[in-house]
């Protein structure tokens, strides 16, 4: 496969910056930018990755932004750091942020059962009609649902032990809410539900109100606007079979942000340098609110568990998962759609910070070795989050 680069500035970066022409790595070594192109191109033709856009912080700031391969291999369009991408659950950790804005504002409390918020019982929204006869409802904050221990499933028409496709997507509550981490990405739809009825707006103006337009996110949205139609990405399957993504007219807080790679750095810039929320608000956002000894991420509930990450201090925050290694604390979101696989992690003690995001099925292939070549990161709990490189015999 052929490529042809677009090198996108991000933000004001400095002349004498641009001229440095290398990062460095969470070991204090450094590569060069021309060995990060050839790193990604070699592993992007190995695994056939269609498309990917990279970017990668020092110091707190955007050192290094990138798009290589196709944004449509069928018409031959290129990527550049401008295309809008689907971020999948990188919304997840927007709207973690978002939430926290709305707890400093005092608009919600993080404790406080969300049910005494909504003037119905939570069983009386269709959505939710299906635990009418479990009051464990009653029991699920805020803080359950960004740290995933409401005990709700991922995805209602998904199995949650099997992974095997539920048809019948009945709504149910597998565990006592707050008794250990299960990611569920119906937890962030009550929360959502409970965030726009206290504030009479939908997530979209929200993030738009408090986040975007602040920072500068001209070119993200939890809904999909026209502004966008002028540069985006398709989606490719494994076998190179584009997959369109849906443009949503409704916000879905745990799965519809769309961004570019420049817009996505802006806010984990934003984030690295602990803006936006007082201290108190922020190190609670990125401290650990329940371990986790799961041996993957995926089935979400499972009796299986592992002591492979206890040397990581693998846990769940608000928003973002954690680590913490020789380097310091962390703190990771992966995204994870048909032809999308994004990660994000970073290292706050450090001011280094990684975002890949892939149009391809085939992205989370090269994950691990990027993040060991490029920034070092060998902390990254690839195998329980599914990264697996070809060829790895499990």
């Amino acid at each position: 496969m052929k490529f042809k680069i677009f090198l996108g500035l991000m933000l004001n970066l400095s002349l004498a910056f641009g001229q440095n022409q290398q990062i460095t790595k969470l070991d204090g070594n450094n590569i060069a930018f021309v060995e990060i192109d050839k790193t990604v191109k070699l592993l992007m033709d190995k695994a056939n990755v269609q498309g990917l856009s990279l970017s990668i912080l020092n110091k707190n700031q955007p050192a290094y932004i990138k798009s290589y391969g196709f944004k449509n291999m069928d018409k031959g369009e290129y990527l550049d750091t401008s295309t809008v991408l689907y971020a999948a659950s990188f919304s997840k950790a927007v709207f973690g942020y978002l939430t926290m804005k709305l707890v400093q504002e005092k608009v919600i409390d993080l404790d406080t059962p969300l049910y005494k918020y909504l003037s119905k019982p939570i069983s009386e929204y269709e959505y939710f009609s299906d635990l009418k006869s479990d009051d464990r409802c009653t029991l699920m904050t805020a803080r359950m649902c960004l740290s995933h221990t409401t005990g709700l499933p991922n995805v209602r028409w998904v199995h949650p032990t099997t992974g095997e496709e539920d048809t019948l997507g009945v709504m149910k509550i597998y565990f006592t809410p707050g008794e250990k981490y299960a990611y569920s990405g119906e937890g962030i739809k009550l929360l959502q539900l409970v965030v726009e009825e206290i504030t009479k707006k939908n997530v979209e103006e929200l993030a738009q109100e408090k986040i975007f337009k602040p920072i500068g996110m001209t070119r993200t949205g939890y809904i999909w606007h026209e502004r966008f139609d002028d540069n985006y990405a398709i989606g490719h399957l494994a076998d190179n079979t584009l997959n369109p993504k849906k443009k949503r007219t409704k916000p879905v807080a745990g799965a519809s942000l769309v961004t570019t790679i420049a817009d996505y750095t802006r806010f984990i810039d934003y984030l690295m340098k602990q803006k936006g929320l007082d201290k108190k608000l922020f190190k609670e956002m990125i401290s650990p609110q329940i371990e986790i000894l799961s041996k993957t991420q995926f089935p979400v509930i499972t009796e299986e568990t592992t002591t492979e990450n206890k040397a990581i201090n693998l846990s769940y925050g608000l928003g973002w998962g954690l680590l913490k290694c020789k380097y310091g604390r962390a703190f990771f979101k992966e995204g994870h759609d048909d032809a999308w696989r994004n990660y994000n992690i970073n290292f706050i003690d450090k001011g280094i910070s990684i975002i890949i995001i892939t149009n391809s099925a085939n992205g989370e292939f090269i994950f691990k070795e990027l993040l060991e070549t490029l920034i070092g990161d060998t902390f990254t709990p690839w195998k329980w989050e599914g990264y697996f490189p070809i060829g790895y015999k499990k």
